[in-house]
């Protein structure tokens, strides 16, 4: 018996919400959702070739679109994390921001990937940090949507800064 031959490949992205229902999902940790070129299976065991024009940041709810039209919704997939809480949130953000980590922010806990150094850092400010084991779904870049980028990305013109946001120029 043959395997089933892959689906069309997805060449286009489309923004949560969807406002359909998907032909299927694809559980993605953090770091797998920074793609272009990529072949991924989705939950029912069924291969695509993901074809994306540029480097993508794909966020919960996103969907990558079959060239036959279906949808293929992006699902977070649990990761290790570190849940961060104290009395100085704001304070605490701001220190793992200057290091350029990847934060959610909620309003009483900091979720972080794992990170020793983080975690040392964090507990010499008086943080409380335990180990959890969720969905990872950080904030977005301050210019759009997506991941945030180091300071090389942004040259202090907006029209450059466009062409890695999505949807915005080039």
């Amino acid at each position: 018996m043959s395997a089933a031959p892959d689906l069309p490949p997805a060449r286009a992205l489309r923004r949560a919400p969807l406002g359909v229902l998907p032909y299927d999902i694809v559980v993605l940790r953090h770091d797998e959702r920074l793609l272009r070129r990529r072949r991924l299976v989705t939950a029912h065991d069924e291969g695509f070739l993901v074809d994306l024009p540029a480097t993508s940041g794909l966020d919960q709810g996103d969907a990558l679109e079959l060239e036959d039209g279906r949808l293929i919704e992006v699902i977070a997939a649990e990761e290790p994390l570190l849940e961060v809480r104290g009395p100085d949130l704001p304070r605490l953000a701001w220190h793992l921001g200057n290091r350029h980590a990847p934060c959610r922010i909620e309003a009483d806990r900091l979720l972080i990937q794992r990170d020793h150094v983080l975690r040392d850092m964090l507990g010499r400010l008086g943080a409380e940090v335990r180990e959890v084991s969720e969905p990872f779904v950080p904030e977005g870049g301050a210019y759009g949507h997506g991941r945030t980028m180091g300071h090389d990305h942004y040259s202090g013109d907006l029209g450059q800064l466009s062409s890695h946001v999505p949807g915005h120029g080039g």
